[in-house]
C-alpha cells in the first residue's frame, strides 16, 4: 500500500497560539490554534487522506477496506492512537486522564483511558510544565486544594527544553504551560478530567467545567523520584524513547540515508517530522515530507528508508 498523508484537524482553544500553522507551512485564517490533530480515529474528528489515490477517504473507511494490510493486528478495531502537535500560548488546565478500567466504569463499555507522552519540540526561555506530584496528598487534601486554588503548590514543576520527553501514564496529574510546543502521542481517547482552570472563562465567556469527583478517582497519588524520561541522543540510528502497552515511540536524528526493517511489526508505523525535510521510501512507494507533517506507513509494508535533505528529526510510533 501507499504511504498516507492526512489533512490536519486544527483546534481553536482559549490557550492556543499562532505557531502551529507556520510550523506546518500551511495557510489558514483560523487563530488561537492550540492543537493540530495529525492522525485521529476519534469519533467526530476522524482524519481524512490528503492527496494520492485515496484522497478524501477517511481513516475509518480505509481500515474497513484494507483491514490488516493497513493496521495489522488492529483490524476490526478503532484506530488505537491519537497524534497531535500542541502550541500552548497560555497555560492548559491542570488535568488527569482515566485508565481503561475507570473509563469503562464511568463512561461505559468501549471507552478507553488515556496514557500519553510528550516530546518537547520547542520551548520559550523559562517555559515549564507540570507532571506528577511533588509531595504526598490525600484525596481529601486534593479536594481542598482544588477549592482554594492551591493545587499547583503540590505539583512537580519541570523547566523544559527542546528534546525533553515525559511519559504520562493514566492517572498522572499534569499540565502543559505557556511557551511549550509539544508533539503528543496518546491512546485514542478524548477523556480529560479538568481539575483546575485558573478561574478563567472559556471562549464563550463562561467558566469551563471542572471534573473534581472523577479526577479524584483517577489520580495516582504516588510520589515518584523522577518524572522525566531519560534517553541518550545518538545520530543516524533509532533511539527508543517510550515503550508501554499502548505505543512505542522512537527518535531519529539523521543527516544520512537510513533503512529500517519493519518485517517483524504487526502494526502500522506513524512518522512525525519535527525538523527538516526529506523523503521516505517503503517497499515500492515513496513520499516527500517536511517539518510538521505526519505520515502513516501501512502494516503490510516491510521496510522504511529515510532519505533526509539535511539534518532531520523524526518521531516514529507503532502500537
Amino acid at each position: 500500500m501507499d504511504i498516507l498523508r492526512f489533512s490536519p484537524i486544527l483546534k481553536t482553544v482559549v490557550w492556543g497560539g499562532e505557531r502551529i500553522a507556520p510550523f506546518k507551512g500551511i495557510q489558514t485564517t483560523q487563530t488561537h490554534i492550540g492543537e493540530s490533530w495529525e492522525l485521529s480515529g476519534v469519533s467526530g474528528n476522524v482524519s481524512v487522506v490528503e492527496g494520492g489515490p485515496y484522497d478524501g477517504a477517511t481513516l475509518d473507511e480505509l481500515i474497513r477496506r484494507f483491514g490488516s494490510r493497513l493496521v495489522g493486528r488492529f483490524a476490526g478495531e478503532a484506530f488505537p492512537l491519537l497524534v497531535k502537535f500542541i502550541d500552548a500560548a497560555g497555560d492548559l488546565s491542570i488535568q488527569v486522564h482515566p485508565d481503561d478500567a475507570l473509563a469503562a466504569r464511568l463512561h461505559g463499555p468501549g471507552f478507553r483511558g488515556k496514557t500519553e507522552m510528550w516530546y518537547v519540540v520547542d520551548a520559550a526561555p523559562g517555559a515549564f510544565l507540570y507532571a506528577g506530584l511533588s509531595q504526598e496528598i490525600t484525596p481529601s487534601e486534593y479536594e481542598r486544594r482544588v477549592a482554594d486554588g492551591t493545587i499547583t503548590e503540590v505539583l512537580a514543576r519541570h523547566e523544559v527544553h527542546p528534546g525533553d520527553v515525559f511519559y504520562l501514564p493514566a492517572g498522572r496529574i499534569h499540565a502543559i504551560c505557556s511557551g511549550c510546543f509539544i508533539a503528543e502521542i496518546q491512546q485514542s481517547s478524548d477523556l480529560t478530567y479538568r481539575i483546575f482552570d485558573y478561574n478563567r472563562p472559556g471562549l464563550d465567556g463562561k467558566p469551563r467545567e471542572l471534573h473534581t469527583d472523577k479526577a479524584r478517582e483517577a489520580i495516582d497519588y504516588t510520589v515518584y523520584p523522577s518524572y522525566r524520561t531519560p534517553y541518550r541522543r545518538e545520530k543516524d540510528r533509532r533511539v527508543e524513547l517510550v515503550r508501554c502497552p499502548f505505543f512505542t515511540t522512537s527518535l531519529y536524528e539523521v543527516d544520512a540515508p537510513l533503512t529500517e526493517d519493519l518485517s517483524r511489526l504487526d502494526s502500522f508505523l506513524v512518522v512525525l517530522c519535527v525538523e527538516g525535510s526529506g523523503t521516505v521510501e517503503s517497499d515500492d512507494c515513496r513520499m516527500d515530507f517536511r517539518r510538521g507533517e505526519t505520515l502513516l506507513v501501512p502494516a503490510e509494508n516491510r521496510s522504511l528508508r529515510i532519505l533526509p535533505d539535511g539534518p532531520c528529526r523524526l518521531l516514529t510510533t507503532t502500537a
